[in-house]
């Protein structure tokens, strides 16, 4: 993901700004350099890179590497001193973690005197982000929905503010436990009427202009052959893979738990994609791929 985001904002930052990168997979970065000479540089670290940038954009897999990389950044001591002292410094966290993880990560940010943190989960995947086509859910300030939008819609064509710092990973984890059912309930419904002798493409289209419409059914389907170019019809390879699902949802459990929320369906939904992560026939393809877990016929 972070790779066609930086690609999409080299190209439509000004000319004269410096586009500052790192992660971990050193390839990656070089690979970035090489193909974008011009107004960009690597940062050996995280550390040079906030004390240099006035936007810093994270994406990370999992809430403790969002801490590490926070922690990195923020903690030593003498940051203020040798550091590019900036309060109007804005930290946009595009990961998809827990709320309460980001809370705390705000507040480090905050109490640093370093900037202003907000959390700006994405929609869209890999095809969206080198599209530039993003959905960003935000929760920040009021005040800073207008720097962060600026930035935000170089990478992306919608930029949401749901609330207040949190607010944009709580819509999108409600959006993934939601799509997260449907992609089961889907995988359940076309396996029935395939099993029943219906054509595929006909019980889809049918569906697809009923009360059972969803991302799954229209965009998604699972069933091979039914949607050309869908990961359903290439093997299962690419999309939204079942790991990354299985984490989203298990995230919304957390969350869900901490505020007291009852999920009649969640834990049922839980264990399907654990174990289709598990599964050899399952594991590493796109969450469509739950449909094969439970027996589907392609």
């Amino acid at each position: 993901m972070g790779y066609p985001m930086a690609k999409n904002l080299r190209a439509k930052i000004p000319a004269e700004d410096t586009l500052f990168v790192h992660d971990v997979n050193t390839a990656a970065t070089k690979k970035f350099l090489e193909e974008n000479p011009q107004g960009v540089r690597v940062a050996d670290n995280v550390r040079e890179l906030v004390e240099k940038a006035e936007t810093v954009i994270t994406s990370l897999p999992e809430p403790k590497h969002v801490k590490g990389v926070f922690k990195e950044m923020l903690e030593p001591a003498t940051l203020l001193q040798d550091g590019f002292v900036n309060t109007k410094r804005l930290f946009i966290d595009c990961s998809t973690i827990d709320p309460m993880t980001s809370a705390e990560v705000a507040k480090a940010a905050h109490s640093s005197g370093q900037g202003t943190f907000i959390d700006a989960p994405m929609s869209g995947g890999v095809v969206g982000a080198q599209a530039g086509t993003l959905t960003f859910m935000i929760g920040a300030a009021p005040e800073e929905v207008e720097q962060a939008t600026a930035v935000l819609s170089l990478m992306g064509r919608r930029v949401l503010h749901l609330g207040e710092q949190g607010a944009g990973l709580k819509g999108k984890l409600a959006n993934n436990y939601l799509l997260a059912l449907n992609n089961i309930a889907t995988a359940e419904a076309m396996s029935m009427g395939v099993k029943w002798g219906l054509d595929p493409k006909a019980l889809a289209g049918m569906i697809n202009i009923s009360t059972g419409k969803c991302w799954p059914s229209e965009v998604n389907n699972p069933v091979p052959g039914v949607i050309e170019g869908s990961p359903a019809s290439r093997g299962y390879e690419g999309g939204f893979g079942v790991a990354l699902a299985s984490k989203d949802l298990k995230l919304a459990l957390k969350a869900a738990a901490e505020a007291d929320v009852k999920l009649a369906l969640g834990e049922p939904a839980r264990a399907v994609y654990e174990a289709a992560e598990t599964d050899e026939n399952c594991k590493g393809r796109d969450f469509s791929v739950v449909y094969r877990y439970l027996g589907g016929k392609e």
